[in-house]
């Protein structure tokens, strides 16, 4: 591994809309990095499911295999691009790189969530690195910033909008009044959301990302398991109408801070006052908000969804590798990890809340549901009731004040339970 090698040779695991992007790259712009880097950069072998599928542009076929040990066991490759995706085989193809003594790069948001940790920590032991800026934020520079230029910092919260997919529905529900249905088949037809898209509208995706950006932020293990989860798929027109009346966005927030020894991490919708930055990112953008103690709030924003950002990052990732490997020099990150810092249940999570309840309308319903809160020391900041036309309900929407969710959850309970006159439609939380 030094400066007097030809080339450094570099291997390609998937050939999919990104790898092919990798690959492309690395052709057009091969005289650009060899200056740049100060030697060239030889894409030996690229691992493909199929050899005899028609590509969307010219490679030259000899570099195709189906054999992972061509490019795992190859002392020629010494670095490794992963754009499979997925938890396995990706996992064990990077394991296998790294023990190899090969610089590593992904893009794969599942397996850095599931296993960063332990990958990292191969990595460290192997005297390589495992870079992974492209799984999280797509096009926005924020992975590299966590471990370098914000590490004098205490991270105090991270508040962040990390799936273009669900922003790009959540603005065209709200911006132009369609339909959950509708703006997610608009999603699909523009290549922003998968034909499944369940990782992505029930917030997967963003729990993946928001247990890599913890671990990075917070010096703890997160796993996605300890991301408390909600999706949109339950958002409807008038929680749009009403947070517009209200001076509120609605986002899918991913969200971490600190709080009394421990961490809190969840993903849900999230009403956002419409005078703070992250209220106004819209359409397929992705935004990142850290707070620390040295500093005020600093927001990182970019493109979130699509190929070409995704593409810039792994590339820009394998540059990175490829001047520690030209230079034989390598200093690895602060890898520190604090003890004892746990996630916090989400019944212990305060938060103020909007609640949206369908009631019968008669006289007396408001105060019986205002008392119920009381009782839970849930303190009502604001009160809305409407009408429901041709119906003998309205519909009540109420905004508190910050409260404990497992005081609020039994509260909406006993409101539902003892008195057969409200039917809670909605609750979402308030941004801290």
């Amino acid at each position: 591994m030094g400066s007097d090698r030809a080339a450094i040779g570099i291997g390609l695991l998937g050939l999919g809309v990104v790898g092919s992007g990798v690959a492309r790259i690395l052709s057009e712009k091969a005289q650009v990095y060899e200056r740049q880097i100060g030697c060239p950069l030889q894409l030996r072998r690229v691992l493909v499911r199929d050899i005899t599928k028609a590509r969307g542009f010219d490679i030259d076929p000899s570099l195709l295999t189906t054999n992972p040990a061509d490019v795992l066991d190859d002392p020629e490759i010494q670095l490794v691009i992963e754009v499979i995706g997925g938890d396995e085989p990706a996992y064990t193809f990077l394991r296998a790189a790294m023990q190899a003594g090969k610089f590593a790069v992904t893009g794969n948001k599942e397996v850095m969530a599931k296993h960063g940790g332990e990958l990292l920590r191969l990595a460290r032991q192997h005297n390589v690195d495992l870079l992974y800026e492209a799984s999280v934020g797509g096009g926005i520079p924020i992975i590299a910033p966590l471990k370098r230029d914000l590490l004098a910092n205490d991270i105090m919260s991270v508040s962040a909008i990390i799936n273009g997919t669900t922003n790009y529905i959540l603005t065209a529900m709200s911006k132009r009044g369609v339909s959950f249905a509708d703006a997610l088949a608009e999603a699909q037809t523009l290549g922003f959301a998968e034909p499944d898209p369940t990782n992505d509208v029930e917030g997967i995706d963003a729990a993946y990302k928001l247990a890599i950006l913890a671990t990075l932020s917070f010096h703890v293990d997160v796993h996605p398991d300890d991301v408390y989860r909600e999706g949109i798929t339950k958002l409807g027109a008038p929680d749009f109408e009403y947070a517009r009346e209200l001076g509120y966005a609605i986002k899918l927030l991913a969200l971490a801070r600190r709080r009394d020894g421990a961490v809190e991490l969840r993903v849900h919708p999230s009403l956002v006052p419409q005078d703070q930055l992250l209220a106004r990112v819209d359409g397929v953008l992705n935004a990142v908000e850290i707070e620390g103690d040295l500093m005020s709030r600093v927001l990182f924003q970019g493109p979130g969804a699509g190929s070409l950002p995704t593409t810039s990052a792994v590339v820009a990732d394998a540059l990175d590798a490829a001047v520690s490997i030209s230079n034989n020099v390598y200093w690895p990150h602060s890898f520190r990890r604090e003890d004892g810092v746990k996630p916090l249940p989400i019944g212990e999570v305060r938060s103020r809340y909007y609640l949206r309840i369908s009631v019968v309308d008669e006289p007396g319903v408001l105060a019986r549901i205002a008392g119920r809160l009381a009782e839970a020391r849930i303190s009502i900041a604001s009160v809305l009731q409407k009408e429901i036309e041709g119906t003998p309900e309205a519909e009540i929407v109420i905004m508190t004040h910050e409260s404990r969710e497992a005081d609020l959850r039994k509260a909406l309970a006993e409101i539902e339970e003892r008195d057969n006159i409200a039917r809670v439609e909605q609750v979402i939380r308030v941004r801290p």
